[in-house]
């Protein structure tokens, strides 16, 4: 399944579980769950048809044997659970409308955990399946209807970005509580590259639905390692949430524990100093910890407790922010690596805060701080900052060094309430920080990878630049050859008033300029060292700017031909002439529209990638690690201590890039002539409609007379 097709089954999966909400009356946190647990049905469904076979075949071969199993375990052994025929999906599709769908949901669930491990029972929804069925009896069966469009064939891994799609869209739609479950993927896949999870224990103390544990797994996967090679602990003090997390692993495959506890109060899997990786997002600014419920606990005194000092303190800790924080730090194991969202507030946060972070940042664990951009999550719309730990640091040259990134400015606005990190965002501004490690090799190979993006993109060109020039060609044909031949079909009237319009004329005179596309003039393997990737992009450089000549051009004549073709279908056109439509010249713009549209998308794309070469290139010319001013700052103890008093806000490290900056003299005069002429129309048409405004308040003024 391409990434497009999985994009519109989950789109079309949404639209249809949404519709069934309104026509429900159900809110989100009514069906949120359920319908997690269909999807669920759906994927365990096909995982235990690929096994199918192999267990039949196992249980025959075994039966009568001294090594004989019962069918459920072999299931278990083969495919993770076994499903007794009534929890089949097609048995529940095609359940007789007289029988209770939510009683036959809720049985197939209990048969499914029935040969659960206990840490895996109790998870799947059972009884929220009644309040639905009583809402309105025919949505169960429509829903499971709907989810039967997942293609039987679907791997877990499409299952696992079908689920995740709609916990997101759940969050969404949950508004502030949505962020107590659901961390949106972009940020939790720029934690997952920084920290590099391949193998070993991951802790998340505050883990939601599991979005954490999932991106690290695909992480995993990506670098070809094996999911066994990890193993994940996950505490979660909602119960509901916590078994979508457990889901959540099912569904991916994932090995791993999820604990119901409120972290600040229990440590079931005793985490002082055991984990390799830790990763969360957890709650900010909690205010209602009392201290005797964590004084004596060295996950949160180690560095001490945010507690304010006086006479008049009571039980409760001013903040919980840095419980977390500390948790985190207390929660590694000596060569372990955090990553975990915190609010901005706590990366200059005074008093007993100040001194936490000081001993904190004197670990020499602190490595590197990012500030993120506003409205990137559902909870809240002020900016975040990721923190990063990493304990091996503490034993390098990097100790007393910490990596400032303001990527405030870097996104993707979703919508108008709504950022996120493309791909190509993670991936740049992961090249930072491995750049800061030394990893320069990773950063070429980086360039690389965009090179090759747009070449593939450069090898699709000639096809759609084809078809557009074909279609407009012929379409120029074909209009001039029914223009001639319709004539003798025209009326008198029809032909003098063609006559004086000059239409005629104009279609003659018409002709395609001569359009060929430009030559990428690359034909050697792409360059993996620093200066060859230089010399590609500019070669790259300048092809793009020839292809945006030839776009332009043609985009004048298309536009050009669109005002012909327009006249033409109110004259040229013969009524109830059926030759017109068989010709195809009834949708002839419409279908040049779509062609360039194709073509120009063809375009961006070389374009984009070029753009992400550029962004990268432009401010590491040699592939090495420097600081960049708005974006990044490498600050030593001095810097961080004693000049900025332990401040870990990024931006009084990186100051403020001046936009522009970067130009050549060539290109400013470029840029700034055309604000100029930009200024120039716009000014013309100001007087313009100015003087028609004072005309027709005149002339209103005459009639009154």
């Amino acid at each position: 399944m391409t990434n497009d097709q999985l994009k519109k089954l989950e789109n079309d999966l949404w639209a249809s579980a949404n519709s069934l909400r309104a026509y429900g009356g159900l809110k989100a946190a009514d069906y949120a769950v359920p319908v997690l647990g269909l999807i669920f049905l759906r994927f365990a469904d096909n995982k235990y048809s690929q096994f199918e076979t192999k267990i039949q075949e196992d249980h025959k071969t075994d039966k009568g044997t001294r090594l004989e199993r019962t069918i459920e375990a072999i299931s278990l052994a083969n495919c993770g659970f076994y499903l007794p025929d009534y929890a089949r999906y097609d048995y529940l599709l095609n359940l007789p409308g007289d029988q209770s769908m939510a009683k036959a949901l809720r049985r197939a669930m209990e048969g499914i955990e029935e040969h659960q491990d206990e840490k895996f029972k109790n998870v799947l929804p059972k009884e929220a399946y009644f309040d639905i069925e009583k809402k309105k009896a025919d949505i169960l069966p429509q829903l499971l209807k709907s989810f039967s469009d997942i293609p039987k064939d679907a791997t877990g891994d499409v299952f696992g970005k079908i689920y995740e799609f709609f916990l997101g869209e759940f969050a969404m739609s949950e508004g502030q509580k949505g962020g107590e479950f659901f961390t949106p993927t972009s940020v939790v896949r720029f934690i997952v590259e920084v920290i590099e999870p391949y193998a070993g224990k991951i802790y998340d103390p505050a883990c939601g639905s599991g979005g954490m544990f999932v991106q690290s797994a695909k992480f995993v996967q990506e670098a070809n390692h094996d999911l066994s090679d990890i193993y994940v602990y996950g505490q979660e003090y909602m119960g509901e949430t916590a078994r979508l997390a457990k889901m959540n692993l099912m569904v991916n495959n994932i090995r791993g524990e999820i604990t119901e506890v409120n972290s600040y109060e229990g440590d079931p899997y005793g985490s002082l100093g055991r984990f390799d990786f830790v990763m969360a997002n957890p709650p900010f600014n909690v205010k209602s910890v009392k201290e005797s419920t964590v004084k004596n606990d060295e996950r949160f005194y180690k560095y001490g407790l945010p507690k304010n000092k006086g006479k008049n303190t009571d039980d409760s800790i001013t903040d919980a922010n840095y419980l977390w924080i500390s948790l985190f730090a207390t929660s590694l194991n000596e060569n372990g690596r955090a990553g975990f969202v915190m609010a901005n507030s706590a990366s200059d946060a005074g008093n007993s805060e100040y001194q936490i972070r000081k001993k904190i940042v004197d670990s020499g664990m602190v490595d590197c701080m990012v500030s993120m951009p506003s409205n990137m999550f559902f909870t809240v719309t002020l900016p975040a900052t990721l923190w990063f730990f990493d304990k091996q640091k503490v034993n390098s040259s990097r100790r007393d060094k910490i990596l400032f990134i303001d990527a405030r400015n870097t996104y993707h606005q979703i919508n108008r309430a709504q950022r996120e990190w493309r791909e190509e965002h993670i991936q740049n501004l992961t090249a930072i920080v491995r750049l800061y490690r030394g990893e320069t090799n990773r950063y070429l190979e980086l360039v690389t990878h965009y090179e090759q993006q747009a070449v593939q993109c450069i090898r699709q060109l000639p096809v759609c630049f084809d078809d557009f020039h074909r279609k407009f060609t012929n379409g120029l044909v074909i209009l001039k050859q029914y223009a001639a031949e319709s004539k003798s079909k025209r009326k008198a009237e029809e032909q003098r008033k063609l006559a004086e319009s000059g239409l005629m004329q104009k279609l003659e005179e018409f002709t395609l300029p001569e359009v060929a596309l430009p030559s990428f003039g690359w034909h050697l393997d792409l360059p993996v060292d620093n200066a060859g990737q230089l010399n590609f992009t500019e070669i790259l450089a300048t092809y793009s700017n020839a292809l945006k000549e030839v776009d332009a051009n043609l985009k004048t004549q298309k536009d050009r031909f669109a005002e012909i073709w327009t006249e033409a279908d109110k004259q040229v056109k013969v009524k109830s002439d059926k030759s017109w439509s068989e010709l195809g010249l009834n949708n002839l713009v419409k279908a040049l529209d779509e062609m360039q549209q194709t073509w120009k998308s063809a375009i961006d794309l070389v374009t984009y990638w070029h753009s992400n070469i550029h962004w990268l290139q432009s401010r590491f010319p040699e592939a090495k690690y420097t600081d960049v001013v708005g974006l990044c700052k490498l600050a030593d103890k001095q810097e961080y201590a004693e000049e900025q008093n332990y401040s870990l806000n990024a931006g009084r490290y990186v100051g403020v890039e001046i936009m522009g900056d970067d130009l050549s003299k060539d290109e400013f005069k470029e840029s700034l002539t055309t604000k100029r002429n930009l200024l120039f129309e716009l000014n013309s048409k100001d007087l313009y409609l100015a003087k028609e405004i004072e005309n027709q308040l005149t002339d209103i003024i005459n009639d009154l007379e």
